[in-house]
C-alpha cells in the first residue's frame, strides 16, 4: 500500500498522473474470514481494484459488499467493464477492435461488456 500510494503521489507531483493510468487488480479476492490456519483463501465472489489517473473520473468507490466483504450487494463490477473502460479511454472501440488468436480467428477485446459510465 505505501509503495502504490507513493507511485500515485509521485506521478501527481510530476504532473504525469493525467497521462498515466495506474491499475492494480488481482485475479481473485480473499475470504472474508480467516481459515483454520489464520490465513485467507481464494475468494472469486469479491475482489478489489484500484484505478488512478489517466484523465478518468477517479477518486470514487464503485460498488459495495456486505459488511464482511464476502458478497457484492451494490453495483457489482466485472473486470471486463474495467477493461472496456480502459480501451474506450484509449480511443479503442472494445466491441470492434480485435486481436487474432493462435488459430488466426478474430477475438474482440471485451465481449458483451460496456465501459463503466462512472469512469468515462
Amino acid at each position: 500500500d505505501p509503495a502504490l500510494a507513493a507511485l500515485v503521489r509521485d506521478l501527481a507531483a510530476r504532473d504525469a498522473l493525467k497521462d498515466t493510468v495506474v491499475l492494480c487488480v488481482g485475479e481473485f479476492g480473499r475470504t472474508p474470514q480467516l481459515n483454520a490456519l489464520g490465513g485467507r483463501d481464494h475468494w472469486p465472489q469479491v475482489g478489489g481494484a484500484l484505478l488512478a489517473g489517466g484523465g478518468m473520473r477517479t477518486g470514487q468507490v464503485i460498488g459495495a459488499t456486505d459488511r464482511l466483504g464476502g458478497m457484492p450487494v451494490q453495483r457489482p463490477v466485472h473486470f471486463a467493464e474495467v477493461f472496456a473502460s480502459l480501451y474506450k479511454h484509449l480511443g479503442l472501440d472494445p466491441h470492434r477492435a480485435y486481436l487474432r488468436d493462435l488459430a488466426g480467428r478474430p477475438q474482440v477485446l471485451v465481449d458483451g461488456f460496456q465501459p463503466l459510465p462512472e469512469l468515462v
